[in-house]
């Protein structure tokens, strides 16, 4: 149960600080505070006290149990890196206005990650680059993990501290800020947070405690031991601060099909009672978002994404094999999972589960994601994939769905930056390992050419956004395109998400959707010919937008001339007439 007692780890109060860590197999346990060395109290329940009057914020602290002092599991910064002692913070010193109150199925999501989205690369510089995403329509900031990792170069997912906001991203008095500065300009904000793994450089975890079993396997070695209360109300505390103490509007948690939890109340059932959270999860599977499953508020979906990219670039390596044909996106648009027990090739096994009862506006889709442009071999984003006319359709069809959509940070201008895999591990056996593990892992996607080293701080430096490119040429127009179809999916039904699954047609003779969303009708060709199509929808229907300007409607019988790539929207009587499926 996601505890309200005092909570783990170092707590400033009036007058001075309380300490608390789980050491269930230690026979003496010492806080280490600014050098002095203090006996701690054991309680019947594991935990070891002790309480410090005159103990103040940035104060630094560990644990010893035996082997040395380790930074506490529940910190919230580590200033001298990973490998050094935790530092108190008092979150009553943070001054954060209330967010704007949204429900996530209206919601635009903007994904940042910090130390790229500037050329500072902190939370502060991030902050006041904001404006231009309120500029752009989006309504959420959905920040990249925060916790710390070696380094000042990483994802955030192999951090150590989930609790804790990284160093040289500003600490946790600068997310306090970013918030603050968001909300203020209507944003709502996201924070990424992993609970299924921690990185391997400066994981102290199990030296203090039983965090892991040997029962749970992952990807990463041992899981966590959910089954275990303690573990338990350890992760819930950690979600509870950035939603109490940040006022973090939601909490994306992290591949939570990698969280493995054999107690009779899932972890991520308990920590959507948080409310605002929002899981990424390959499960194909609606007992995610379900009200008697894990009810969470949305989850990520990368059917759509896949079906797309797929459609779009020719790419069938890895996963896209089980995908490219137009209706594999019809089908994403249709019902969000494209795999619903349906045999995938790549797998090699049947893959999910039908989606009864998950609307439209429960899944949160992309073109572009970090894992998605990131875990290419070199970073490419679909900028540097497909011409500006196919991002045009692209974005059309992830903003105009019945979907809550999500954009990476640059995708709206077409950033010719990569963003690639980069690192910072101080371990030098353990940076060689992921790099060649890169190389191998690439192999199989037959992405030929040189992987860049994720340790080499070209890798971080090349993936810097250059901000002035979106007010320069076909990225300014680009930029533009964006705003008009976020204004118009703000102007019409589609501003809450749909609550049922929309209309979708394949169009004969091209490789062309249509489908009723709302009250609009959107036309949408993926494929660079041009080619006349036959809309089944009779109207009358107005044009409102189109990608070259065009004003024309669907004619008499519903033809429509689509130029390559080519997108037109229309408005109309909501749900007046049914399209006929082809």
């Amino acid at each position: 149960m996601i505890a309200e007692e005092a909570p783990l780890g170092g707590t400033v109060r009036e007058g001075g600080a309380d300490f608390r860590v789980w050491a269930p197999r230690a026979e003496a346990a010492w806080l280490v505070l600014d050098g002095r060395r203090l006996p701690m109290r054991r309680g019947d329940d594991g935990e070891w006290r002790a309480s410090v009057d005159g103990a103040r914020a940035g104060a630094r602290y560990a644990f010893d149990v035996g082997g040395g002092p380790r930074p506490d599991p529940a910190t919230r910064a580590q200033p001298d890196g990973v490998h050094g002692p935790s530092a108190l913070v008092d979150p009553r010193a943070f001054d954060i206005r209330p967010g704007p109150g949204r429900a996530a199925r209206g919601e635009i999501f903007y994904e940042v990650h910090v130390g790229t989205f500037t050329r500072e690369g902190t939370l502060d510089a991030a902050a006041a680059a904001l404006e231009d995403v309120a500029r752009l329509g989006a309504t959420a900031v959905e920040l990249m993990p925060l916790s710390p990792f070696p380094g000042d170069r990483g994802w955030g997912y192999d951090g150590v501290a989930p609790g804790a906001v990284h160093a040289a991203y500003g600490g946790p008095a600068a997310l306090a800020r970013f918030v603050d500065r968001a909300h203020a300009l209507g944003l709502a904000v996201a924070i990424d947070l992993v609970l299924n793994h921690l990185g391997p450089d400066g994981n102290y975890l199990a030296q203090l405690a039983p965090y892991f079993t040997h029962e749970v396997n992952t990807p990463w070695g041992d899981g966590f031991d959910y089954a275990n209360p303690q573990v338990r109300r350890w992760a819930g505390e950690l979600a509870r601060r950035f939603r109490v103490e940040y006022r973090a509007d939601y909490l994306r948690l992290d591949a939570v099909h990698a969280i493995v939890d054999l107690s009779p109340t899932h972890l991520v059932a308990e920590l959507a009672r948080l409310g605002g959270v929002i899981a990424e999860s390959d499960l194909n599977d609606p007992v995610v978002v379900a009200r008697d499953g894990w009810g969470c508020d949305a989850q990520w979906s990368d059917d759509l994404h896949h079906a797309l990219h797929a459609l779009l670039t020719g790419e069938r390596q890895g996963y896209y094999e089980d995908f490219g044909g137009v209706e594999h996106l019809a089908t994403a648009l249709r019902r969000g999972f494209v795999y619903a027990g349906e045999l995938s090739s790549f797998r090699g096994r049947p893959h999910g589960k039908a989606p009864r009862g998950t609307p439209p506006r429960k899944l949160v889709v992309a073109a572009q994601n970090h894992d998605q442009v990131g875990n290419r071999a070199r970073g490419e984003r679909l900028s540097q994939l497909v011409p500006r006319a196919a991002l045009e359709a692209a974005a059309a069809t992830v903003l105009l769905s019945g979907n809550v959509p999500l954009l990476f940070m640059g995708e709206e201008w077409g950033a010719s930056t990569p963003f690639l895999y980069f690192t910072s591990h101080t371990d030098a056996a353990l940076a060689r390992a992921i790099s060649e593990g890169r190389r191998r892992e690439f192999a199989k996607f037959s992405w030929a050419g040189e992987v860049p080293d994720p340790q080499a701080a070209s890798s971080f430096e090349a993936s810097r956004l250059v901000r002035e490119e979106r007010s320069q040429g076909e990225h300014a127009a680009l930029f533009a395109w964006h705003r008009e179809l976020i204004a118009l999916r703000k102007r019409s039904g589609l501003a809450r998400g749909l609550d049922e699954a929309p209309e979708v047609a394949t169009l004969a003779g091209a490789r062309a959707l249509a489908w009723r969303a709302a009250e609009l009708l959107v036309v949408v060709s993926y494929q660079p010919e041009p080619a006349t199509v036959v809309v089944p929808c009779a109207g009358p229907w107005t044009p409102v937008l189109s990608s070259d300007g065009s004003k024309l409607a669907p004619g008499e019988h519903g033809e429509l001339l689509l130029p390559g790539y080519g997108v037109r929207v229309y408005s109309g009587p909501a749900r007046s007439v049914s399209m006929t499926i082809s």
